[in-house]
């Protein structure tokens, strides 16, 4: 099993840098956050009105549009990015077909990141429902395949 997680396997090594990417994406939600929160004085906290706000007598603010925006957002990678990269390391581990398994990686990341854009610039809904979906069932199939191995059963698409 060793061998089938590392980087002398093209698979993991194709499933490394994607994960990576969305993982790297989610990690730069926080990110976002705080940069709007300090922006826009929309502070959680109020240790934080009284340290990072500009304005005397801050209150807590806990309802901006954009600050929420960026947590739901945030919140829908952690629901999904950290599934992904689990069924993805049992996936990797049961000797995958190289081009499916590299078909799986490259759909989640791209709906992922398509995902993203369409919560933070508000894109009309199917897109991001689509997004999603299209996540989902990518994860789901990986999870299909990983249990079809585990009880030695044939997947043939």
């Amino acid at each position: 099993m060793a061998g089938q997680l590392s980087f002398d396997n093209p698979i993991f090594s194709k499933f490394a840098f994607y994960s990576t990417l969305v993982v790297g994406k989610t990690m730069m939600m926080s990110h976002l956050t705080t940069i709007n929160r300090i922006r826009k004085e929309a502070y959680a906290n109020e240790e934080d009105t009284k340290t990072f706000g500009k304005t005397p007598g801050l209150l807590v603010k806990l309802a901006d549009s954009t600050v929420e925006r960026i947590r739901r957002c945030h919140l829908n990678d952690l629901e999904n990015v950290f599934p992904f990269v689990l069924v993805g390391l049992f996936y990797v581990s049961s000797g995958p077909d190289s081009t499916i398994a590299t078909w799986h990686f490259k759909i989640f990341a791209g709906a992922r990141i398509l995902h993203t854009l369409a919560y933070l610039f508000s894109l009309p809904q199917p897109c991001r429902f689509l997004c999603h979906n299209v996540c989902w069932f990518v994860t789901a199939s990986m999870a299909a395949r990983v249990l079809a191995r585990a009880l030695d059963i044939e997947f043939y698409i």
